[in-house]
């Protein structure tokens, strides 16, 4: 679908508004991934309808925006363990917490959902090398109002009004900046020449999306105001983190040390034990090597946590490599297991891709496979592979290949 940065950004447009047409007529239920190498997009789909959109540089910063906007008083908070499916945001589960608890509205809930779409859209503008994927899923995983989800109609209207406000930040100038970067006043220079009420905005804080709600203008007469300061160089424009998630640890298909302090004769059969546990990011003066595995195998998950975490490891889980994309980045792990037979990829597009990731060039990349003839090595040496560990792999066999490479 969008592949080439040769193609003009409004081609690009064109064919992503085909994409989201022909999901809305077949009804379908799943996840479009949008990515490349710096960015993930997931956008969810129940019957045809897009529930809602997530990804970015800055999900929980666009969460509270939509929130301060359309429901300042709704009380939401997070349990630890609030999402247990992997193909369901958290944001998609507090709406519906916020409704089925009476706190919202379902018109404040769509409000909320359009809002954010629409911020979505109008970044995802911004990008011409993204590649797509597409992710089916059971219907009705949600547990959203079907009125709350946006029609094909909805979906090409909000889209429009994205694509219009990033011609209009084109045509301004502007489309060398990102409104999710942040005016800092340097501490060097003299702030008497910037008026007092507008330097508590300047402390890196707050992103142009963030002003702009703060003093309910557009963000594009944000930005054309900030530019001469900019210009002058009394202001700097800087990208600064998202928003951390109150009372929150993110999800992750990952292993914690301690875990493997419960009882072996009290756990599970492999293929049902849950992979949703939480990696330890906990500060400490010793950090353990982490390793990523992307295997779709519950069973070989099993085995191998089995294997690393009395070695004294930490082990991150991921069954779909593209969903999980943002995990990698998030983590960083030390070494990479990958598969190399894949449902929805193969093993050698995915190590192409993490080694076209300037995070992810020297990262050892172990694949992990049945396959072991000279037209697989040399395939797999070719895309970038590391080394080749048979599959399922001999708890010697893998120590000695983990320590090889990460000690």
């Amino acid at each position: 679908m969008i592949a080439s940065r040769a193609e003009l950004p409004q081609m690009i447009l064109t064919r992503l508004t085909e994409e989201l047409d022909n999901l809305s007529k077949n009804g379908s239920n799943g996840i479009l991934i949008l990515y490349n190498h710096t960015v993930v997009w997931n956008l969810y789909f129940n019957g045809g309808k897009l529930v809602y959109v997530t990804g970015g540089m800055h999900p929980v910063r666009r969460w509270n925006r939509a929130l301060k906007q359309h429901c300042p008083n709704w009380k939401w908070n997070v349990e630890p363990s609030v999402v247990s499916d992997e193909n369901q945001s958290w944001e998609c589960y507090l709406l519906a917490q916020g409704i089925s608890q009476r706190q919202l509205s379902a018109i404040q809930t769509k409000l909320v959902i359009r809002s954010i779409v629409q911020e979505c859209f109008f970044e995802i503008s911004n990008y011409r090398d993204l590649k797509n994927n597409w992710t089916p899923t059971q219907k009705d995983i949600f547990h959203l109002p079907q009125l709350i989800a946006l029609s094909s109609w909805e979906i090409m209207s909000v889209f429009t009004k994205a694509t219009n406000t990033h011609q209009k930040w084109q045509d301004a100038g502007l489309d060398h900046l990102s409104p999710s970067l942040a005016p800092v006043l340097p501490s060097t220079l003299d702030s008497q020449v910037i008026p007092v009420s507008e330097q508590k905005y300047f402390n890196g804080n707050f992103t142009l999306w963030d002003i702009a709600l703060a003093q309910e203008k557009s963000v594009i007469d944000v930005a054309l105001s900030l530019i001469p300061w900019v210009d002058k160089g009394i202001l700097e424009l800087q990208k600064i983190p998202d928003l951390p998630l109150p009372t929150i640890k993110k999800v992750v298909a990952a292993t914690r040390p301690e875990l493997e302090n419960k009882s072996i004769t009290s756990a599970q059969d492999p293929a049902q034990e849950s992979a949703q546990e939480y990696i330890d990011t906990s500060k400490s003066s010793h950090k353990q090597p982490l390793i990523a595995c992307i295997d779709d195998s519950p069973v070989l998950a099993y085995a191998l946590r089995k294997i690393l975490i009395p070695a004294g490891y930490q082990m991150l889980s991921i069954p779909e490599p593209m969903r999980g994309f943002s995990q990698l980045i998030e983590h960083k792990p030390d070494l990479i297991l990958l598969d190399l037979l894949l449902p929805n990829a193969d093993g050698y597009s995915i190590c192409k891709f993490l080694r076209d990731t300037p995070t992810f060039r020297n990262t050892p990349i172990i694949f992990l496979t049945e396959r072991n003839t000279p037209i697989d090595r040399a395939h797999a040496m070719l895309v970038g592979a590391t080394e080749f560990l048979g599959k399922p792999p001999r708890s010697e066999e893998l120590l000695e290949i983990v320590q090889k490479y990460i000690g």
